[in-house]
């Protein structure tokens, strides 16, 4: 059994145990999610395909990590007018292990 959900603007396709580094969420580690924005549930029934939300459909998920990704250079240039800067941008991100999915 599978389930498409959204979260962070971003769509991920989670079965139960597996691990999903998504855009940072509220929560403590070892605290759970509840994801509701279901798009997609394949299980015993077939394809259940939501228009756009599958109806009562969510996925429970406990927290593993809160942490901050590598850094990433943003560097901006106009060419020719002695202007240039650099900074860099390190993106949160929240581990999760997905622990069921429930439909209606």
């Amino acid at each position: 059994m599978y389930a498409i959900v959204e979260t962070g603007g971003k769509q991920y396709r989670v079965e139960h145990g597996s691990l999903v580094q998504v855009e940072s969420l509220p929560g403590d580690v070892g605290g759970t999610v509840e994801l509701d924005h279901v798009r997609l549930v394949h299980g015993d029934k077939g394809v259940v395909i939501g228009q756009p939300l599958v109806a009562g459909a969510k996925v429970t998920a406990e927290i593993v990590n809160q942490g901050r990704t590598r850094s990433m250079i943003v560097f901006k240039k106009q060419r020719r007018k002695n202007y240039r800067r650099t900074k860099g941008h390190r993106q949160g991100f929240t581990k999760l292990r997905i622990t069921g999915i429930h439909t209606a």
